[in-house]
């Protein structure tokens, strides 16, 4: 499991909390690649350990930081949109 940085946490936010099409007009390639790499692992794996039960420990990793279940849902629903493969 990938510790998570305040970088990681802000940008989970504020996914959770954009639109995608708002985020998708000011993101640059760097930010982009970024979220590919980065968010977008941590995302599939809290996915994974919400619907298949894999316990990776992200979902308490999250609580710990203020990130709720609908926050995660959210915040996976924007990088969906935003062209990021989640499952």
């Amino acid at each position: 499991m990938v510790h998570l940085s305040l970088e990681d946490i802000e940008f989970i936010k504020i996914l959770a909390t954009s639109d995608a099409t708002t985020l998708q007009i000011g993101m640059n390639d760097a930010t982009k690649r970024r979220l590919d790499e980065r968010v977008g692992v941590i995302l599939r794996e809290y996915y994974h350990e919400n619907t298949m039960n894999t316990n990776t420990g992200w979902t308490k990793e999250f609580l710990k930081y203020g990130i709720t279940e609908d926050y995660g849902k959210s915040a996976i629903a924007c990088a969906r949109r935003l062209g990021i493969d989640i499952s």
